[in-house]
């Protein structure tokens, strides 16, 4: 095991796919998570919560982050209002991935389909220190465009 990798604990459900969740290129930075539900139809406005059929223990100091594949999105039109969606080391229950239908008509989705990528990331735990001012720098408090548009 590199120093890059992390060891996950994943138990398998009964509706899950026979296929662990796994990247689809050496180079890809997340794992494809299937719908294992019944298909689904989305109606326009509406949010839906897929299964996939897993349940993880992801190490102390790490985090999932699910996020859709970009393909999916592409077709669908379907997005992820929590965009991404973190899974937390403590969690244990089914990873489901909250999709939204912002489109004017239903989606369809079916079980099997490759819907999501679950990327295992490292995370660090925050120790506040409260002062009266901040460090100037460049950019200081402009935001939203504030560096331009290219």
């Amino acid at each position: 095991m590199s120093a890059r990798e992390a060891v996950v604990e994943i138990m398998r459900l009964p509706h899950a796919p026979a296929e662990l969740p796994a990247y689809q290129t050496d180079g890809a930075a997340g794992m494809d998570l299937c719908m294992a539900g019944d298909d689904v139809t989305i109606m326009p406005g509406e949010r839906a919560a897929l299964p996939t059929g897993f349940c993880v223990a992801i190490p102390a100091g790490h985090e999932g982050q699910v996020r859709l594949r970009s393909g999916f999105a592409m077709q669908t039109g379907l997005i992820l209002p929590n965009a991404p969606g973190t899974i937390d080391a403590d969690y244990r229950g089914e990873i489901k991935v909250l999709v939204m239908n912002v489109l004017r008509e239903p989606v369809r989705v079916k079980r099997g389909e490759r819907v999501a990528q679950l990327v295992i990331a490292p995370v660090a735990r925050c120790v506040w220190q409260e002062v009266p001012t901040l460090p100037a720098s460049e950019r200081n408090g402009g935001g939203f465009g504030s560096t331009g548009r290219r």
